[in-house]
């Protein structure tokens, strides 16, 4: 008989734990034909300024002796994910029970995040009152099938990650994400003063990251592209994971002037071509009907359960 016990989420001592669960349950699907949960996709939530760390004592491992087979974190209030590790499928109502019991509901929404072949788990999150609401679909580039082939307008040029400004990468992604809501990033770029700062907004690139760099991050890979004058003016990063073959691209902006000019095909086709002499087998996208029109070619989903 099993002895499984249950460990609560510490960042300080468990990141490295999750993440090497994450990357063995990643190749495990993979090698069963079934979607997952991406390894870098926990740390890069964990590690950005617009995820909510308050709850984070919530998430909850599960173990036998010190091997971790069970895993249940949420990336935003609202989203709740787990990871099973095969043949411990026993343990998925119990998974369920306590994401349905302890994760709290914001706004009444409560969301439970399924990948392809979790047959178990949402089995019994239908047993509890919980079912299939709506999928959300992103797009992946299968590295072994398909090509990319942009090349960078004349006018920009790649920026030596090596030689990154911070503040300038930090503007970048402001003006594309933020700044159409929340003003100008002059207005924010000193965060001392934070009495309009709202907790449950996205602010992505000004206050950057609580771990400087995140354990398992590759910043050596990012792609930044810049104006003649210098300017940063598109950006995808990337977290490179060797053991799965991924190419994990997180962010991808575009400054709104700037769009529409082919730069962000451009820097996805330097990822592509760069990983695929590293022997990368798949670089990640989104759901953005772009991702399919510049050649990505293969659909994922994720089960979006919601209680009844």
């Amino acid at each position: 008989m099993r002895t499984i016990r249950t460990k609560q989420f510490q960042v300080l001592t468990d990141i490295n734990m999750a993440w090497d669960f994450l990357v063995e349950m990643y190749n495990a699907a993979l090698c069963e034909g079934k979607g997952s949960i991406e390894p870098p996709f926990f740390e890069y939530a964990l590690t950005s300024s617009w995820m909510n760390k308050d709850y984070l004592h919530l998430c909850r491992f599960w173990l036998e002796e010190d091997k971790v087979v069970g895993f249940v974190f949420y990336e935003n209030l609202t989203d709740i994910y787990f990871v099973l590790r095969p043949s411990y499928e026993e343990l998925a109502e119990e998974m369920i029970i306590y994401a349905k019991d302890v994760f709290y509901e914001w706004d009444g929404e409560k969301n439970f995040m399924f990948s392809k072949g979790q047959k178990e788990l949402m089995e019994a999150a239908e047993k509890h009152g919980y079912q299939l609401a709506y999928k959300e679909k992103t797009y992946v580039l299968d590295m072994t099938k398909a090509a990319l082939n942009y090349e960078l307008p004349e006018g920009f040029h790649f920026v030596n990650p090596e030689e990154t400004d911070p503040v300038q990468l930090s503007r970048c992604t402001w003006k594309s994400f933020n700044e159409w809501e929340l003003g100008p990033f002059e207005k924010w770029e000193d965060t001392s003063d934070s009495r309009d700062w709202n907790p449950h907004k996205s602010y992505t690139g000004v206050l950057g990251c609580v771990m400087a760099p995140p354990p398992h991050s590759t910043y050596q890979y990012n792609i930044i592209i810049a104006n003649e004058e210098g300017e940063y003016v598109c950006y995808a990063g990337m977290w490179w994971v060797p053991e799965n073959g991924l190419a994990y691209m997180e962010p991808l902006c575009t400054i709104p002037e700037y769009q529409h000019k082919g730069l962000a095909a451009a820097a996805l086709t330097e990822h592509y071509r760069r990983f695929k002499k590293m022997g990368g087998k798949l670089l990640t996208g989104g759901g953005s009907e772009f991702y399919k029109k510049i050649g990505y070619d293969v659909e994922e989903y994720s089960w979006v359960y919601q209680k009844v």
